[in-house]
């Protein structure tokens, strides 16, 4: 997989970010939990151009949940959360460039 990321190492520590920030975000949850049974995206890429935060990743991994290819790069390399980067690259699969 093709990645750009600070520090590939950083993955566990963002993911705990992404779960923390996942567990206040309950429609987002809904949404994952409904695409990861529907598979609503199967079939589309798609591309965002981002502020790479937990948020965000959040929002990638509920796309990819709904069976897209999901790439994702940063908007800002002063708002972009390394941990979370890694994160996404490591631990969904999801090719992240930013640095």
């Amino acid at each position: 997989m093709d990645y750009d990321v600070k520090d590939i190492n950083l993955a566990d520590k963002g993911r705990l970010r992404v779960e923390w920030a996942r567990r206040d975000m309950p429609v987002l949850n809904a949404i994952r939990e409904r695409f990861e049974r529907e598979k609503p995206l199967k079939g589309l890429r798609i591309a965002a151009c981002l502020h790479v935060t937990t948020e965000t990743g959040v929002l990638a991994a509920t796309l990819k949940a709904g069976g897209a290819t999901v790439h994702v790069c940063a908007s800002n390399p002063l708002s972009t959360q390394d941990d979370v980067a890694a994160h996404l690259v490591k631990n969904e699969g999801i090719p992240t460039f930013a640095i």
